[in-house]
């Protein structure tokens, strides 16, 4: 019988109203919904262009100038935010933030001047919540699609039916980074276009088997740049619908009659988009070249509705991370009744130990002690470091990097050294998290049914841990681990008692 990863919810309605940030390489968007039953219906929609992605320096850092005007931006969200509930609002960083070097000093800023968290969400993260807002805004019907979205540092492809993504893909690839590279003085060549298009081909060839002609009926583009192309190929004349081949190589022709971006005059074209029109034409060009697209149909806001939407079926328990966790536990072999009964015992000890748990951290608890064999794949030495090394790197559907990282830590800290995680036992939060962790793996070492002892476990004003006497005399094995898990304890500084 599988494992079910879940843990009790409390069934409080899901929120009246639902915000997200998203903080793209070309711009930032902010969007506000109300919620009325399945259905999201906008509010507010703002949105800056910050060109984040060509603020790299030589070293890969955000310069001080973006990052001023990044987080006067963010203070201005954070203001229209200001009193919704932190679980309402769910903010989302995208590929520059992957890149930069300086993004984590850099994000502590930006989370003081929104008011809420930021997560940095991989590229197939982003992929995905991308399609799931293209399905909540196409019919539900069972076509096979393509959904494009070329955002300013990168270019996501999403194979999907109906609701479901069956193939995700992010490359490095966007309309502010090919607009600076090949067309960074303004001056719009036919070489130029060659170079550019030559390019992004060949960053797309690699994936044209999973996402080419035959495995999909129709196709789509969300974003801002899908968004400009078609309304300045229907605008213009080049186009009678969508985005066409035959439209890119008119839109082409003109730019390249002009000269230079500066020069160029279409209906249609707004002066914010103007930098980086070039890029993401080569791109679109590419794109359906290499895929073989006849046409590509535009669809707007996906990513931020794709978020909306996550975040609705959170607060409904129809949470996406479950499944992830479910199919971890599947590709990894996972012994399903041991992860089972560590769960039971981790998540009950934490509850013990912290008067208040925030539903996230029960959620940690289970899923670490769900996931905290999956290392015996690599190796059964140091599994639980192999472990925490998946779940850092592996695609994970529905979690953030952030998410991913924590959860990382906790398997890490499942056994051995403590000291490996002292940052973390200084915390006391986290302190509650790793013990109860330790302990389940602990008292379930045999892998066999176990009638746990009657356990005392406080945390304050110190650590306790009691085992009833008589039991311990039953169990000299889990006797003499207790006592080498309270050595660990003593030195990083948190001795028991007990």
């Amino acid at each position: 019988m599988p494992c079910t990863p879940s843990v009790k919810r409390s069934s409080r309605p899901p929120p009246s109203t639902l915000a997200v940030v998203d903080m793209g390489s070309n711009s930032f968007r902010m969007e506000v919904g109300r919620v009325e039953g399945r259905q999201i219906f906008p509010l507010d929609t703002w949105r800056e262009t910050l060109r984040m992605g060509g603020s790299l320096d030589a070293k890969g850092r955000i310069n001080v100038a973006a990052q001023r005007a990044a987080l006067a931006c963010l203070a201005r969200f954070g203001e229209r935010l200001r009193g919704l509930h932190p679980g309402a609002v769910r903010a989302v960083a995208t590929n520059t933030f992957r890149v930069a070097t300086n993004a984590p000093e850099f994000l502590a800023k930006a989370e003081r001047a929104l008011g809420f968290r930021i997560d940095v969400i991989s590229g197939v993260e982003e992929a995905r919540l991308i399609y799931v807002g293209v399905a909540h805004l196409l019919p539900d019907h069972e076509e096979t699609r393509l959904v494009i979205d070329i955002g300013g540092g990168s270019t996501e492809f999403i194979v999907g039916r109906g609701l479901d993504a069956l193939k995700l893909e992010s490359l490095r690839l966007g309309c502010v980074s090919c607009s600076q590279r090949f067309f960074g003085s303004g001056k719009l060549s036919a070489a130029a276009f060659i170079t550019a298009e030559t390019y992004a081909a060949a960053e797309i060839e690699p994936i044209a088997r999973e996402f080419g002609r035959k495995a999909w009926s129709a196709a789509y583009a969300s974003s801002g740049t899908a968004l400009a192309l078609a309304a300045i190929l229907e605008g213009n004349g080049m186009s009678s619908g969508g985005i066409t081949p035959e439209g890119l190589r008119a839109l082409r022709a003109r730019m390249i009659v002009a000269g230079h971006i500066d020069r160029l005059e279409l209906v249609g074209l707004k002066d914010d988009r103007r930098p980086v029109l070039a890029g993401g034409t080569a791109i679109m060009t590419a794109a359906l070249a290499v895929l073989g697209g006849k046409r590509i149909d535009p669809v707007g806001g996906a990513l931020r509705l794709g978020v909306m939407v996550d975040m609705l079926g959170r607060a409904e328990a129809r949470d996406v991370r479950v499944a992830t966790i479910e199919q971890f536990m599947q590709r990894y072999r996972v012994d399903d009744t041991h992860a089972r009964r560590v769960g039971d015992l981790a998540e009950a000890l934490y509850r013990r130990a912290v008067a208040r748990p925030s539903p996230e951290s029960l959620l940690r608890v289970r899923w670490a002690a769900l996931l905290h064999e999956i290392g015996l794949t690599v190796a059964h030495e140091s599994f639980h470091r192999h472990g925490a090394y998946i779940l850092e790197h592996a695609d994970m559907p529905g979690f953030s990097a952030r998410e991913q990282k924590a959860l990382s830590l906790l398997v890490l800290a499942c056994r051995g050294k403590l000291a490996k995680v002292a940052p973390l036992v200084a915390d006391a939060d986290w302190r509650a998290q790793i013990l109860a962790l330790r302990l389940a793996v602990l008292f379930h070492h045999a892998r066999s049914p176990l009638v746990a002892p009657r356990l005392t476990l406080r945390m304050q004003p110190r650590i306790t841990v009691k085992v009833p006497a008589a039991w311990l005399k039953r169990h000299p094995l889990t006797t003499w681990l207790l006592a080498q898990e309270r050595e660990q304890w003593r030195r990083v500084g948190f001795p028991w008692r007990g």
